[in-house]
């Protein structure tokens, strides 16, 4: 049995992970800010998880808690991860996504502890990727057109930093579009789902409002990202780096495939949808497609969710959510 500790256990991923983890029965840890943490996605395992409180932007605060769990594994996926706030907020996106990271590597390194610790980059990191440069390998320029993007570079190389520095086992990663039940609905299939959803039960009129959809992605489910991320734990080389999403045309599509293939998944009829400026970003990010031979070569892994089911469980997700608060 291993000790597990998830930051963001709260989140999309990490309460996958959690899931993932007690399935295998480890013993997992997960932090929380106090009374402020949002529990919804953890509520089926609340009392499976032993809960450390604190707040990861404070240093003594997190050095308590490493000292106390002292564990064995750290998926580090609490962050701020919504691309369109980055650029009104780009200073609490570097705080959260950078010195949150250098907080925790810090507080094992005082602790005398080297646990695996894995750091989850982002496909957003390489922004502008002209089509001869596709797929994405870990050499490909990075030319990164939103705050965000920075962030979760600066968070990647001091991590490199404390792996070359200190010899902390860094597992760094950087993972393509992973989509599922519980994605905040602000990302754009949730997002689509959420409003299909909406119109099914006559809360919303027919009109799907959405940002720009001809960015092209592989999206992977995030059952099969989580099960990736073990893997990168368990069998990655400490300083490497690994990206993980999915080759095949199978799961290559674009946002606005995507929205059409859920529109022909509901129960509604006559749906459409037209853009919204609100949606859409100051820049976009048109191709996001990566080759992931370095990892598959050394894990096996390969996914086992097709897109349609991807699509299929986030919208049940939603319809779920909306029958238990419609107001939602």
């Amino acid at each position: 049995m291993k000790k597990v500790l998830i930051t963001g256990i709260t989140g999309f991923v990490g309460s996958h992970l959690a899931d993932y983890c007690l399935a295998r029965g480890d013993a997992v840890y997960g932090l929380r800010r106090y009374h402020l943490s949002n529990l919804r996605n953890v509520t089926h395992i609340e009392h499976q998880v032993q809960w450390c409180d604190c707040d990861m932007l404070d240093m003594k605060a997190v050095m308590v808690a490493i000292d106390k769990i002292r564990p064995d594994i750290i998926f580090h996926m609490a962050s701020q991860s919504f691309v369109s706030p980055s650029w009104d907020h780009p200073n609490v996106y570097m705080d959260v996504n950078y010195k949150m990271t250098v907080n925790l590597m810090e507080a094992c390194r005082l602790a005398g502890i080297n646990p695996r610790i894995h750091i989850p980059g982002s496909g957003e990191e390489y922004g502008e990727i002209y089509k001869e440069e596709l797929p994405i390998t870990p050499t490909t320029p990075m030319r990164p057109v939103n705050p965000y993007a920075v962030t979760k570079i600066a968070q990647d190389l001091i991590a490199y930093v404390y792996f070359r520095s200190y010899g902390l086992n860094m597992i760094r990663t950087r993972a393509f579009n992973h989509e599922g039940p519980r994605r905040d609905k602000v990302f754009g299939i949730p997002w689509y789902a959420y409003q299909i959803a909406r119109v099914e039960r006559g809360l919303q009129e027919p009109v799907l409002k959405v940002g720009y959809i001809d960015d092209r992605r592989n999206f992977t489910h995030v059952k099969d990202m989580v099960h990736a991320y073990w893997l990168a734990v368990e069998k990655g080389d400490p300083g490497e780096l690994y990206l993980i999403g999915v080759e095949k045309e199978s799961h290559i599509f674009t946002f606005r495939q995507a929205l059409e293939m859920l529109i022909d998944m509901s129960s509604a009829d006559n749906i459409t949808y037209e853009i919204d400026n609100q949606y859409v970003r100051l820049t976009q990010v048109p191709r996001l497609i990566c080759d992931t031979e370095k990892f598959t070569a050394l894990t096996d892994w390969e996914p086992q969710i097709s897109f349609e089911q991807i699509l299929s469980d986030t919208l049940e997700y939603w319809r779920e959510q909306l029958q238990i608060n419609p107001e939602r």
